[in-house]
């Protein structure tokens, strides 16, 4: 059987590649990727295709599986570039999918395509989908939620899949997203449990996150089980939270109230010290707490890695400035003394 992946040299996409490669059902796994990498994992073949251009129908064809991971989170400060990509792009790949026959399509959507919930409860995936308004990612996930919906209803005989994680991180992304989060002025030594003293103590803050490994787990059982329709919660336990927060990095809590933070959040973007919008800090506070019950139950899926484990993890990928052979988490990326990063204008092109 052959799977095509969209994005399968980030974060997410080459851990998806791994765990398809280890299962004996998949004979080939063709990687779509703008830019080509030097790994070379089995049973993978590398396309060098943007999703914007790329004639994905021939791509596609023949394949048991589409999964789409293709996403832009920088450059920030250009939504037009954003957009194209993560919605038309993605209204691209479901049309393409459908046309090209495919068996299933697995779209990864996100936590953060919910519109505002419960932080004292769980929700399941009947939850709204209209997004957190100030955050451009929230409004892509949930536009491109509904540009699966037409397809889905349009394609009976496609079977859908999304799944909406939490943030997900792992070592091998350590570079990555301190680039795309924090940033060239981060000075990653300091990236260290021992060094945090304090957690913000945010009404509301409370966030959810899975390891890249077992998100691609995840994927995996949803693009090969023939039952698995819909969408599905990922994330692994315990919700991040300022006291959970505060005992994993041996710190204290300190109030501080949201308008502060985000007003210090908007400051430093407007200022260029760091490419994140508030619009983040929305999405964080904003979006409910999921339940995992449906996945875990008709999939059996079950994550390896608590959410400590996960948040220890990636501080210790971005303190060691980790990477992997592929151009997203490559750390050369950044250049030299991280020059290439300051000449995006922090957010203002793509890295």
């Amino acid at each position: 059987m052959r799977i095509v992946v969209t994005g399968a040299t980030g974060n997410v996409g080459t851990r998806v590649v791994e765990a398809l490669g280890a299962d004996e059902r998949v004979t080939e796994i063709v990687g779509l990727a703008r830019r080509l990498p030097s790994w070379a994992p089995p049973k993978t073949r590398w396309v060098a295709a943007d999703i914007l251009t790329a004639d994905l129908e021939r791509h596609f064809s023949g394949a048991a599986a589409v999964i789409h991971l293709a996403w832009l989170i920088q450059p920030a400060r250009d939504e037009r570039t954003t957009h194209a990509v993560n919605v038309d792009g993605s209204r691209r790949v479901f049309a393409a999918a459908a046309k090209a026959g495919v068996g299933a399509l697995v779209h990864a959507s996100s936590v953060g395509a919910y519109s505002p919930g419960p932080k004292d409860r769980t929700t399941d995936e009947s939850w709204p989908t209209e997004g957190i308004p100030t955050s451009f990612y929230s409004r892509h996930k949930a536009e491109a939620e509904r540009a699966l919906d037409e397809v889905e209803v349009g394609n009976p005989r496609l079977r859908v899949v999304r799944l909406r994680p939490g943030v997900i991180g792992q070592r091998e992304a350590g570079t990555q997203i301190r680039r795309l989060f924090a940033g060239p002025f981060l000075p990653t030594a300091l990236v260290r449990p021992d060094l945090v003293p304090v957690v913000p103590d945010v009404p509301g803050l409370r966030i959810q996150v899975v390891h890249a490994r077992d998100v691609a787990e995840a994927y995996r059982l949803a693009a090969l089980t023939d039952s698995a329709r819909g969408a599905y919660n990922v994330a692994t336990e315990p919700v991040l939270d300022p006291d959970s927060l505060a005992a994993a990095l041996g710190a204290r809590k300190v109030p501080v109230p949201a308008r502060a933070l985000r007003a210090a959040a908007s400051l430093s973007y407007r200022a260029r010290l760091q490419p994140t919008p508030p619009g983040w800090l929305d999405l964080g506070l904003g979006v409910p707490i999921m339940s995992t019950a449906r996945i875990r139950s008709e999939l059996g899926w079950r994550p390896a890695h608590s959410a400590t484990d996960v948040l220890l993890e990636l501080m210790a990928g971005m303190r060691e400035s980790a990477g992997r052979p592929t151009p997203p988490l490559d750390p050369a990326t950044s250049g030299p003394l991280r020059l290439r990063e300051l000449a995006t204008g922090i957010g203002r092109r793509n890295p």
